[in-house]
C-alpha cells in the first residue's frame, strides 16, 4: 500500500528551525506537511528527567539575541513559559595553570586580570587605533593577535570559541562566524570603539530592544519549548519517523517520497523546504549538481560528548557562575564545564547540583570514539581536581554523543552560501535552510524559522 498527499509546503526537518517556521505557518493557516526522520520533534534539543534531576542531552541554553526569540515566548506564553537565568550567569571562569580566573568584563578588568601579559594589555588600550583588516577570509586567530594579542586569543577567544563552536580559531572565519564582531572593526575600525559608537547610536536613536543577550531557558527544561512549537504548529501537520527522504522536481512544483510506517509515502508540493544537516543533503536531493553538492555537504562539523553529572548533596567549589571553559593549551580531557543549577531554577533535589561537562570537538576529536568507561575515567579524574570535589560519587552519570554537533564556518563558507543561493535561483520554490547558514545560536534558528515564513507567505 501507499499513501498519497497533496500540499503547498512540505518541511524537512523537525529541528528548531523546521518546528519554529511550522507554528509560523501555521499561525497563517498555510497548507503544510512536515516530514522528521526521528520518532520526535526537536532535533538534538531534549530534556530528561531522572532521579529528581531535570537536565539537557543537547543544548542547555540559548540567548536573547534577537527580537524574533522574544516574539516566539509570547506567542506561546500559554503553552510554555521563558525562563531568564539569573546574574550569576553574569560570572564565568576560565582556566589559566590548572586554577579557575574570573573572565574579565569590562576594559578596566581586562587590563587588571592575570589572564592576559603585560604587553597585550598594552594592545587591548591601543586596540581603537588600529587600522581595520583587509582580508575577509582572514581567520579568527589572525584578527585576534593582530587587534588584541597572543594571551587575549589563548585566554579569552580560544576558551569563547570552544564554548561556542567546539572549534579552532585557526580555522573559523569571523566573517561568518561571528558577523557581529567581523562587522564591528569593519564598520566603525575597532571592537572597544566600535561597542561605544553602537550603544551610543542605539541610545541617540531611541529605539528600545527586547534582545538583552540575556541567557534563557524555559522552566522544566528547553524541551518544554519544542513541546510547545509541535502542539502551537499542530500535530496533524507533523510525520514522524519517515525513512528514506527523496526530493524530485516534478512540473511545477515538487514530488516528496519516503517510508511511513512500512508504506510508501509521495507528497506533491509546490514549495520544499529542508532544514537538515548540511551531511543528509546529498541523499534527500540527489537532482542537485556534484559540484554544488560538494559545497554543502563538505560542511566540517564538530563531535562533541555531552555529560550530564547531578549530585544530591554537593561539597565542591562553589558553583556561583555560568561555568568554567578550558583553553586549548591548558591540554585537559574535557573543554568546559557549565553549572545549570547555579543560574536556572529546580534542575535537581534542594542543596543539589547539577553539571554539564563538555569533551572532545574539533581539536580533541578522537575522544569521541572512547567507550562509555574510558569518558567516565577521565571525567572523574577531571572533576574531581577542578571542582575540588574530595570523592567522585554522582547520583546522575549520563553520556550523550552527538557525531555532527555543532557546524563549523570556515573559509570555504562563502561557496556554500553562494551554493546555496544558485541551487534556489535553479528550482524555485526550493529553500535550503538549517544551521548550514545564518548562525548556529538558538536564535538564529528561530529567526531563520521567523524570516522563511514571511518569504512563503508573502
Amino acid at each position: 500500500m501507499s499513501l498519497y498527499k497533496e500540499t503547498d509546503i512540505v518541511i524537512i526537518g523537525a529541528g528548531l528551525t523546521g518546528l519554529t517556521l511550522a507554528h509560523k505557518l501555521n499561525q497563517k493557516k498555510s497548507d503544510f506537511i512536515v516530514l522528521e526522520r526521528d520518532a520526535k520533534v526537536g532535533g538534538v534539543i531534549n530534556t530528561v528527567e531522572r532521579d529528581g534531576f531535570i537536565f539537557e542531552t543537547g543544548p542547555n541554553t540559548g540567548v536573547l539575541g534577537n527580537e524574533q526569540v522574544m516574539d516566539l515566548f509570547d506567542d506561546l506564553s500559554l503553552l510554555c513559559k521563558l525562563e531568564v537565568a539569573g546574574d550569576s550567569v553574569n560570572k564565568r571562569y576560565v582556566l589559566k595553570d590548572g586554577k579557575w580566573e574570573a573572565m574579565p568584563t569590562g576594559l578596566w578588568k581586562g587590563i587588571t586580570t592575570p589572564l592576559f601579559t603585560f604587553g597585550d594589555k598594552l594592545r587591548i588600550l591601543g586596540e581603537p587605533f588600529r587600522s581595520p583588516g583587509t582580508n575577509p577570509n582572514e581567520t579568527l586567530d589572525q584578527l585576534v593577535v593582530r587587534r588584541m594579542g597572543k594571551s587575549f586569543l589563548q585566554y579569552a577567544v580560544d576558551p569563547f570559541i570552544l564554548g561556542i563552536y567546539a572549534g579552532d580559531p585557526s580555522y573559523l572565519v569571523p566573517k561568518y562566524a561571528l558577523p557581529k564582531l567581523y562587522n564591528l572593526e569593519q564598520k566603525y575600525g575597532s571592537f572597544i570603539g566600535g561597542t561605544i559608537k553602537m550603544a551610543k547610536e542605539k541610545k541617540k536613536s531611541g529605539i528600545k530592544t527586547r534582545a538583552t543577550r540575556k541567557i534563557f531557558s524555559v522552566e522544566g527544561g528547553l524541551g518544554n519549548l519544542t513541546k510547545a512549537l509541535h502542539h502551537s504548529a499542530g500535530f496533524e501537520h507533523f510525520f514522524t519517523s519517515v525513512t528514506n527522504i527523496n526530493v524530485t522536481p516534478h512540473e511545477n512544483g515538487f514530488l516528496i517520497q519516503g517510508t511511513y510506517n512500512n508504506e510508501d509515502i509521495t507528497i506533491k508540493s509546490n514549495k520544499v523546504v529542508t532544514t537538515i544537516g548540511a551531511h543528509k543533503i546529498p541523499m534527500v536531493l540527489p537532482f542537485i549538481d556534484d559540484s554544488s553538492l560538494k559545497s554543502l555537504s563538505g560542511l566540517k562539523y564538530a563531535r562533541v560528548v555531552q555529560v550530564s553529572l547531578g549530585f544530591r548533596n554537593w561539597n565542591g567549589m562553589k558553583l556561583d557562575g555560568f561555568g568554567g571553559l578550558i583553553p586549548h593549551s591548558e591540554n585537559r580531557d574535557i573543554l568546559g564545564v557549565l553549572f545549570p543549577s547555579a543560574f536556572l531554577t529546580g534542575r535537581t533535589p534542594e542543596d543539589g547540583a547539577l553539571l554539564s561537562v563538555f569533551m572532545g570537538g574539533i581539536r580533541n576529536d578522537d575522544i569521541f570514539d572512547l567507550s562509555d568507561n574510558r569518558i567516565q575515567t577521565m571525567v572523574e579524574k577531571e572533576i574531581k581536581d577542578l571542582m575540588k570535589l574530595k570523592a567522585f560519587n554522582p547520583d546522575l552519570f549520563n553520556i550523550s554523543r552527538y557525531h555532527h554537533a555543532i557546524p563549523q564556518y570556515g573559509a570555504d563558507s562563502e561557496a556554500r552560501i553562494n551554493a546555496v543561493d544558485r541551487i534556489q535561483n535553479k528550482y524555485k520554490g526550493l529553500f535550503i535552510a538549517g544551521n548550514l547558514r545564518n548562525g548556529i545560536g538558538m536564535a538564529d534558528r528561530i529567526k531563520q524559522g521567523f524570516d522563511l515564513a514571511e518569504e512563503l507567505i508573502s
